[in-house]
């Protein structure tokens, strides 16, 4: 308990500070960006270990291509959104638009170059999401998309949306699926955090190009719900 304490306090510190050095890098290109700004994530990582023992092992991570894909994950806690960081190349994420006016930490987060999207606006934030997402991978970005919408507690398996899907057919991407049980040790806006070894699996890539969006959709959920119950609790 007191580990995550001071984890937490540092992070209310450092995060701040850090944002002012994320808003300065605004001229740079947005690679160059993100590998400043990931390094926030990076040592969230190491003090999370070092101070409430939250390990992790990676499975598959020969199946990540060697060129810009979408990533498609089950989402059960804020770990995974530092940890992709660390394990994947360079990302953005499809996210709410509302997170970038969270003060400090959403003015930094726009500097990643996110796809801020307001799913309100349906068929128009789709459309939003595939021309930036389209864009994103051209600069060279991975873009991760959680289609589950939100964070969802271990043991719940809500069906996947299909705005990653209709991404990836649209884009003619590769589609990264990787699942995850980091929700059990890190929950859904828990302060305590438990010690363990979070699993992740990366899958082997699939080529979006001429299939059909609910039939990627449907074969992504199948394989992450599979994985979700092979890896169970840490």
């Amino acid at each position: 308990m007191i580990g995550s304490l001071v984890f937490a306090l540092i992070q209310a510190v450092f995060t701040p500070f850090f944002s002012i050095v994320s808003i300065l890098t605004f001229p740079f290109h947005p690679l160059t960006r993100y590998r400043v700004i990931s390094q926030w994530a990076r040592f969230m990582m190491f003090l999370v270990e070092k101070l409430c023992g939250v390990k992790y092992r990676v499975e598959g991570v020969e199946n990540i291509p060697d060129h810009p894909c979408v990533v498609l994950s089950n989402h059960q806690s804020a770990w995974e959104t530092i940890a992709f960081q660390v394990i994947l190349p360079p990302q953005v994420w499809v996210l709410k638009k509302e997170l970038l006016k969270i003060p400090f930490f959403g003015w930094g987060l726009a500097m990643t170059s996110p796809i801020a999207i307001d799913r309100e606006e349906g068929r128009a934030a789709l459309k939003q999401m595939i021309e930036q997402g389209k864009e994103r991978l051209k600069t060279g970005f991975f873009v991760v998309v959680f289609p589950e919408g939100t964070r969802i507690p271990p043991g719940e398996s809500p069906s996947f949306r299909i705005g990653g899907a209709w991404l990836a057919t649209h884009a003619g991407s590769t589609v990264l699926p990787i699942a995850h049980n980091a929700g059990y040790l890190w929950g859904k806006n828990a302060l305590i955090k438990r010690s363990g070894t979070i699993t992740v699996s990366i899958g082997k890539p699939i080529e979006a190009k001429g299939m059909k969006p609910d039939a990627l959709n449907s074969e992504v959920e199948k394989w992450v719900r599979s994985e979700q119950e092979r890896m169970g609790r840490p």
